[in-house]
Protein backbone atom coordinates (compact mmCIF):
# COMPACT_ATOMS: atom_id res chain seq x y z
CA UNK A 1 0.00 0.00 0.00
CA UNK A 2 1.26 3.33 -0.83
CA UNK A 3 1.88 5.84 1.89
CA UNK A 4 2.85 9.65 1.51
CA UNK A 5 4.08 12.28 4.12
CA UNK A 6 5.08 15.62 3.58
CA UNK A 7 7.98 17.05 5.95
CA UNK A 8 9.23 20.64 6.58
CA UNK A 9 12.78 19.73 6.39
CA UNK A 10 15.20 21.43 8.41
CA UNK A 11 18.28 23.00 7.63
CA UNK A 12 21.53 21.02 8.18
CA UNK A 13 19.14 17.38 7.82
CA UNK A 14 20.74 15.50 4.99
CA UNK A 15 17.74 13.89 2.49
CA UNK A 16 18.82 10.08 3.40
CA UNK A 17 17.90 8.00 6.01
CA UNK A 18 21.48 6.46 6.87
CA UNK A 19 24.84 7.96 7.42
CA UNK A 20 27.03 10.26 9.32
CA UNK A 21 25.59 13.51 10.30
CA UNK A 22 21.82 14.26 11.31
CA UNK A 23 19.54 12.51 8.43
CA UNK A 24 15.41 12.12 7.78
CA UNK A 25 15.04 9.12 10.59
CA UNK A 26 15.65 11.69 13.43
CA UNK A 27 12.41 13.45 12.52
CA UNK A 28 9.90 10.46 12.57
CA UNK A 29 9.53 6.18 12.45
CA UNK A 30 8.84 6.21 9.02
CA UNK A 31 8.06 2.82 7.28
CA UNK A 32 11.03 1.09 6.02
CA UNK A 33 10.04 1.55 2.30
CA UNK A 34 9.75 5.08 2.19
CA UNK A 35 12.17 7.20 0.18
CA UNK A 36 12.40 11.42 -0.79
CA UNK A 37 11.09 12.38 -3.78
CA UNK A 38 14.14 14.60 -5.17
CA UNK A 39 16.54 16.35 -3.00
CA UNK A 40 16.86 18.92 -1.17
CA UNK A 41 20.57 20.38 -0.28
CA UNK A 42 21.42 20.14 3.26
CA UNK A 43 21.80 23.83 3.83
CA UNK A 44 18.23 24.30 1.97
CA UNK A 45 15.25 23.70 3.86
CA UNK A 46 11.12 23.45 3.07
CA UNK A 47 8.81 21.02 1.32
CA UNK A 48 10.10 17.11 0.85
CA UNK A 49 7.91 14.35 0.07
CA UNK A 50 8.51 10.93 0.91
CA UNK A 51 6.33 8.00 -0.61
CA UNK A 52 7.19 4.35 -1.89
CA UNK A 53 4.83 5.41 -4.92
CA UNK A 54 7.40 4.95 -7.28
CA UNK A 55 4.74 6.41 -10.16
CA UNK A 56 4.61 9.35 -8.48
CA UNK A 57 8.38 9.81 -8.00
CA UNK A 58 8.57 9.40 -11.56
CA UNK A 59 6.24 12.05 -13.06
CA UNK A 60 7.90 14.78 -10.64
CA UNK A 61 11.26 13.92 -11.19
CA UNK A 62 11.12 13.20 -15.33
CA UNK A 63 11.86 16.32 -16.99
CA UNK A 64 9.21 15.66 -19.44
CA UNK A 65 6.65 16.27 -16.87
CA UNK A 66 7.72 19.78 -15.96
CA UNK A 67 5.48 21.14 -12.51
CA UNK A 68 5.85 24.19 -10.67
CA UNK A 69 8.21 24.35 -8.00
CA UNK A 70 8.14 28.05 -5.75
CA UNK A 71 11.04 28.59 -3.89
CA UNK A 72 11.48 31.31 -1.03
CA UNK A 73 15.23 33.08 -1.51
CA UNK A 74 16.68 35.39 1.04
CA UNK A 75 19.11 37.10 -0.97
CA UNK A 76 21.75 39.40 -0.49
CA UNK A 77 21.29 42.97 -1.78
CA UNK A 78 18.12 44.41 -3.44
CA UNK A 79 17.02 43.25 -6.65
CA UNK A 80 16.14 45.70 -9.35
CA UNK A 81 13.18 44.60 -12.00
CA UNK A 82 15.87 44.07 -14.58
CA UNK A 83 17.54 41.31 -12.33
CA UNK A 84 14.21 39.62 -11.97
CA UNK A 85 13.71 39.74 -15.50
CA UNK A 86 16.53 38.18 -16.64
CA UNK A 87 15.64 35.05 -13.65
CA UNK A 88 12.14 35.02 -15.67
CA UNK A 89 14.06 35.11 -19.13
CA UNK A 90 16.50 32.15 -18.43
CA UNK A 91 20.09 32.98 -16.98
CA UNK A 92 23.03 31.05 -18.17
CA UNK A 93 24.41 28.50 -14.87
CA UNK A 94 26.89 26.07 -14.88
CA UNK A 95 25.46 22.09 -14.80
CA UNK A 96 28.07 19.26 -14.94
CA UNK A 97 30.70 21.27 -15.80
CA UNK A 98 28.59 23.14 -19.23
CA UNK A 99 26.71 26.59 -19.50
CA UNK A 100 23.22 25.87 -19.17
CA UNK A 101 20.38 28.23 -19.61
CA UNK A 102 17.44 28.13 -17.74
CA UNK A 103 14.07 27.79 -18.50
CA UNK A 104 11.72 30.48 -18.17
CA UNK A 105 10.09 31.20 -14.57
CA UNK A 106 8.33 33.04 -12.46
CA UNK A 107 10.45 35.52 -10.03
CA UNK A 108 8.75 38.62 -8.07
CA UNK A 109 9.89 40.51 -4.59
CA UNK A 110 8.19 39.08 -1.76
CA UNK A 111 6.61 41.96 0.46
CA UNK A 112 6.09 41.68 2.83
CA UNK A 113 8.80 39.09 3.59
CA UNK A 114 7.32 35.84 3.66
CA UNK A 115 6.07 34.51 7.52
CA UNK A 116 8.82 31.53 8.22
CA UNK A 117 10.28 29.64 10.75
CA UNK A 118 13.26 30.94 12.29
CA UNK A 119 16.09 29.15 10.92
CA UNK A 120 18.30 27.48 13.21
CA UNK A 121 21.54 28.68 13.16
CA UNK A 122 19.90 31.90 12.21
CA UNK A 123 21.34 33.88 9.04
CA UNK A 124 24.20 35.90 9.76
CA UNK A 125 23.00 39.32 10.25
CA UNK A 126 25.30 42.33 8.30
CA UNK A 127 23.63 46.28 9.28
CA UNK A 128 25.82 47.17 5.95
CA UNK A 129 24.07 44.71 3.27
CA UNK A 130 20.58 44.58 3.39
CA UNK A 131 19.02 41.52 2.12
CA UNK A 132 16.01 40.87 0.05
CA UNK A 133 12.91 38.07 0.08
CA UNK A 134 12.40 36.83 -3.53
CA UNK A 135 9.81 33.76 -4.57
CA UNK A 136 11.09 31.67 -7.73
CA UNK A 137 9.15 29.36 -9.55
CA UNK A 138 10.70 27.30 -11.63
CA UNK A 139 9.31 23.78 -13.96
CA UNK A 140 12.81 22.23 -13.59
CA UNK A 141 15.22 20.90 -11.30
CA UNK A 142 19.19 21.09 -12.03
CA UNK A 143 21.36 20.48 -9.15
CA UNK A 144 21.80 24.02 -6.94
CA UNK A 145 19.47 25.83 -9.26
CA UNK A 146 18.20 28.70 -6.94
CA UNK A 147 21.26 29.29 -5.48
CA UNK A 148 23.33 29.31 -8.91
CA UNK A 149 20.27 31.35 -10.63
CA UNK A 150 20.57 34.12 -7.89
CA UNK A 151 24.01 34.38 -7.77
CA UNK A 152 24.63 34.84 -11.60
CA UNK A 153 22.42 38.34 -11.19
CA UNK A 154 24.54 39.19 -8.30
CA UNK A 155 22.43 38.27 -5.68
CA UNK A 156 23.52 35.16 -3.54
CA UNK A 157 21.29 33.17 -2.03
CA UNK A 158 21.65 33.23 2.29
CA UNK A 159 18.44 31.49 2.83
CA UNK A 160 16.47 29.24 0.55
CA UNK A 161 12.85 26.95 1.65
CA UNK A 162 11.06 25.30 -1.11
CA UNK A 163 8.21 26.44 -0.24
CA UNK A 164 5.38 24.84 -2.62
CA UNK A 165 4.92 22.02 -5.37
CA UNK A 166 2.14 22.84 -7.70
CA UNK A 167 -0.71 23.62 -4.41
CA UNK A 168 1.15 21.52 -2.51
CA UNK A 169 2.59 23.98 0.22
CA UNK A 170 4.12 23.70 3.72
CA UNK A 171 1.89 27.04 5.35
CA UNK A 172 1.66 26.31 9.16
CA UNK A 173 4.29 23.61 9.56
CA UNK A 174 6.97 23.92 11.91
CA UNK A 175 10.55 23.02 11.13
CA UNK A 176 10.93 19.48 11.24
CA UNK A 177 6.85 18.49 10.76
CA UNK A 178 5.70 15.81 9.03
CA UNK A 179 2.46 14.92 8.03
CA UNK A 180 1.07 11.83 6.38
CA UNK A 181 -1.26 12.42 3.57
CA UNK A 182 -3.87 10.46 1.69
CA UNK A 183 -3.12 9.12 -2.46
CA UNK A 184 -6.15 11.33 -3.27
CA UNK A 185 -4.96 14.70 -1.46
CA UNK A 186 -1.50 14.40 -3.04
CA UNK A 187 -2.33 13.55 -6.23
CA UNK A 188 -4.76 16.37 -6.55
CA UNK A 189 -2.70 19.44 -5.00
CA UNK A 190 -0.35 18.18 -7.29
CA UNK A 191 -2.39 18.33 -10.52
CA UNK A 192 -2.05 14.79 -10.98
CA UNK A 193 -5.77 13.77 -10.44
CA UNK A 194 -6.75 11.03 -13.60
CA UNK A 195 -2.33 10.58 -13.90
CA UNK A 196 -2.29 6.58 -14.71
CA UNK A 197 -0.20 5.28 -12.30
CA UNK A 198 2.58 2.90 -14.39
CA UNK A 199 2.54 0.13 -11.46
CA UNK A 200 6.07 -0.04 -11.50
CA UNK A 201 8.11 -1.85 -8.73
CA UNK A 202 8.28 0.12 -5.36
CA UNK A 203 11.93 -0.45 -4.35
CA UNK A 204 13.03 -1.09 -0.62
CA UNK A 205 15.46 1.21 1.27
CA UNK A 206 18.22 -0.78 2.78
Amino acid sequence: MASYFIIYKPFGVLCQFSGEGQTLASLFDFPKDVYPVGRLDKDSEGLLIITNDKSLNHHLLNPRFGHQRTYYAQVEGSPEAASLKELTQGVLINVDGRDYKTKPAIAKILDPIPSLPDRDPPIRYRASIPDTWISLTLIEGKNRQVRKMTAAIGHPTLRLVRWSMEKLTISGFKVGEVQQIDEQTIYHRLGLTGFKKTGLNKPNRN
